[in-house]
């Protein structure tokens, strides 16, 4: 059995995990996407990797049912490990260990290399940019020492600013949380180590789970785990899925998901991820509760496709914020103003909007909500997405944004200055049907295989050109920037 996403001409396949038998890249298992032209009744299958979009981060490709050369096998396995951390986690324990023994002046980062360097690497590194007297305070807060990774179509890494961590680890406290899945949430991980270290007598513990290995120096075996929450894969193997399930049963505190996904990542593959998560919890609880608690960290305009995963989740009105991101900052206007929400399973009502934001509480909707989202008598709900106040339209029978208009011809409400016929299909321009269901998308990829553009060029070309050395054209992989 095999569930499929429609993502346009290509589609994601979920496997059962009995006939799963995905090769795999450098981040860990590969996912199988499907591809389909005109005049096809089925589709072509092929892998590519789970966690990258840009080809240069990460060549995978492999039809599904292509026989692989052991040469090729060996230099996959090859090219697999040259991509692996250069210690292992219990050996990053070890360095740290004895790194934190060192006195302050001996104390060194390298900053080209991203690693806590021992005196007897110091001669390696000479000249190399370096950090001295590294503070015990620093050490604590790693996630100010490494360089953020920015490459947005890969493993964009955006940090919470301190607001919204404390917000969220203030609500979580409150609403009785004593143990914390931090997913792609390095900032908050430390900040909740760092709480537990003044609050012995009540600690929260937590778990991080993230595709970024350099935070191995850091935590412990216990504290950290190397992991892609694209394909719920554990790098470690069977020891940090260990670390992974003790974390969930080693004691009856209550336990929350807090995950952070790469904003340009696949909303079902994270939903599939999540859900795993959520059913390997209830399987070691012998609650009744069917979920496990979470709070996933998005944009707001992914509402539709989230919801599709989690029809139990509600979007808050809360902004989220990054230190190192230029437009997603908390702010009351403009471009300032982050489209960055909370999506949760927990009890609206609940959670607790700070009203020194401007929050206020909507008694019919119960819960909190931005100072300008006005509650509609219509709609009977607060329908504001972006924080600001939204009107509404009787043709549509919905509200929308107050710059939008109603246009008759178009049959709906969009920009003023838009251009008549080009707001339905995004292939044609057609007003009834969406672009999955247009009858000319195939023109279109036509044309794109005649450039040698997109995934539809790989469709038509022999299977053998793919895989040959010479023939390897700067589109040969052209998918990977499609399917994500």
């Amino acid at each position: 059995m095999a569930d499929i996403e429609d993502f346009g001409n290509i589609e994601v396949i979920f496997q059962d995990e009995e006939d799963k038998k995905a090769p795999r890249c450098p981040h860990g298992p590969t996912v199988l996407f499907e591809i389909k032209c005109e005049g096809e009744k089925k589709g072509r299958r092929f892998y590519a990797c789970s966690a990258c979009r840009d080809r240069k981060e990460c060549s995978f490709f492999q039809w599904e049912n292509e026989k692989v050369s052991e040469a090729r096998l060996l230099a996959r396995e090859q090219q697999n490990l040259s991509k692996m951390p250069p210690f292992s986690h219990a050996q990053y324990c070890a360095r740290f260990r004895e790194y934190a023994f060192l006195p302050l002046d001996q104390r060194r980062f390298c900053v080209d290399c991203q690693i806590l360097i021992l005196p007897g690497e110091w001669s390696s590194h000479s000249s190399h940019h370096m950090l001295s007297d590294i503070t015990v305070s620093q050490l604590r807060r790693p996630s100010l020492l490494l360089c953020p990774l920015e490459n947005k179509k890969s493993n964009a890494q955006y940090l919470f600013a301190d607001r919204s961590c404390h917000f969220l680890l203030d609500v979580l406290f409150g609403l009785g949380f004593r143990k914390v899945l931090c997913v792609g949430t390095p900032r908050f991980h430390e900040l909740i180590k760092m709480q537990s270290i003044d609050n012995k007598s009540d600690p929260i513990k937590s778990l991080l789970l993230d595709i970024d290995f350099r935070y191995s120096q850091f935590y412990g075996q216990d504290e950290f785990c190397h992991y892609n929450m694209f394909n719920h894969h554990f790098f470690n193997g069977e020891e940090a899925a260990k670390a992974f399930l003790d974390f969930l049963t080693e004691d009856e505190s209550k336990v929350v998901m807090v995950a952070d996904p790469p904003f340009g990542g696949l909303v079902k593959l994270l939903g599939h991820t999540f859900s795993k998560i959520s059913e390997t919890w209830k399987r070691l609880q012998e609650s009744s509760v069917s979920e496990l608690p979470m709070v996933w960290i998005f944009p707001y305009f992914f509402e539709p496709r989230i919801l599709n995963c989690f029809p139990s989740f509600t979007m808050l009105d809360y902004q989220v914020d990054y230190d190192n991101h230029p437009l997603y900052k908390h702010g009351k206007s403009g471009r300032k103003q982050s489209p960055v929400r909370l999506f949760t399973n927990l009890c609206p009502k609940d959670i607790v909007l700070p009203k020194e934001e401007g929050y206020k509480f909507c008694s019919i909707c119960e819960r909190y909500v931005s100072g300008e989202n006005k509650h509609c008598s219509i709609c009977n709900a607060c329908t504001s997405k972006n924080g600001k106040e939204w009107k509404h339209c009787p043709e549509c029978r919905k509200c929308v944004k107050p710059s939008w208009l109603h246009c008759s011809l178009c049959g709906h409400c969009t920009l003023p200055n838009h251009q008549c016929g080009q707001m339905g299909c995004y292939n044609c321009g057609d007003q009834g049907h969406k672009r999955r269901a247009c009858p000319r998308k195939g023109k279109k990829n036509l044309q794109q295989q005649k450039s040698g553009k997109g995934a539809q060029g790989i469709f038509n070309r022999d299977t053998n050109n793919t895989t040959g050395k010479n023939k390897r054209g700067k589109n040969a992989h052209g998918k990977k920037k499609m399917v994500r």
